[in-house]
């Protein structure tokens, strides 16, 4: 097992990903039920990834990994799986989940999108779910950057994330449907309408059409795009251009 890295001090005119990472993200009590109320479908996203090519003897890195739902999964069909993320209480609880799970091929790194300094032979696969929408665009655009330069040539990078596939005459409808969709819930098992209504306003989940120029002009091809009914989600598969 190789040493687990700290993050180390970025420099004065960096995005600061800590402070970035959302607020319920650092909160314990959120991160206690996180696996309660969000489905990461980490064995489909395995089979999935394994359709892309990924072999036995593969190196992943999830980004912004959280809890670590796909990390734990991965890590029994692949070689090497890295686990990054800013947050220190979600990296406290998936290192409790891999250590009682007695894995021995899943390091956990404390580091971001831009932050994160990949060691050894180059991914096969960068997987991230649910985390870019934490930078702002700007700093999207240098993540993906980041993450092109990073992959193996041959590699892919599977991105599933908050993106708004809609025009924004209708953002005011499509959000406020979608915060309403949450009316009800509790907040231990489901995600609360004053959730959903905190990420719309103080995260930066941006439109596909802003968000797939940023992603060509990274150096990375867009596979495949798939967007949900509501237009507020979307996941890729992308490649090395």
């Amino acid at each position: 097992m190789a040493p687990e890295h700290p993050l180390t001090p970025p420099p004065g005119w960096m995005l600061d990903e800590i402070a970035s990472a959302g607020r319920e993200n650092l909160d314990v009590g959120h991160v206690a039920r996180y696996d309660a109320k969000e489905n990461a479908d980490a064995d489909a996203e395995l089979l999935l990834c394994e359709g892309l090519g990924l072999q036995p003897d593969a190196t992943v890195v999830d980004l912004g990994a959280g809890t670590g739902q796909f990390a734990l999964a991965a890590a029994a069909a692949a070689a090497r799986v890295v686990a990054a993320d800013v947050s220190p209480v979600m990296l406290e609880r998936l290192r409790t989940k891999r250590d009682d799970a007695g894995l021995t091929n899943l390091e956990i790194v404390n580091a971001g999108f831009l932050s994160y300094e990949h060691r050894g032979p180059k991914p096969d696969l960068v997987y991230s779910r649910l985390a870019l929408h934490h930078l702002p665009d700007a700093w999207k655009a240098l993540a993906l950057a980041r993450i092109a330069r990073m992959l193996n040539p041959g590699g892919a990078f599977r991105l599933l994330d908050v993106v708004y596939s809609f025009e924004p005459s209708e953002a005011q409808e499509r959000l406020e449907a979608w915060c309403a969709s949450a009316e009800d819930n509790g907040i231990e098992h489901d995600w609360s309408r004053a959730e959903l209504e905190e990420h719309v306003r103080e995260e930066h989940s941006t439109f596909s059409w802003l968000l797939e120029p940023m992603i060509e002009r990274s150096g990375l091809r867009i596979e495949d795009a798939s967007y949900s009914a509501d237009g507020i989600f979307a996941s890729y598969v992308l490649r090395p251009a």
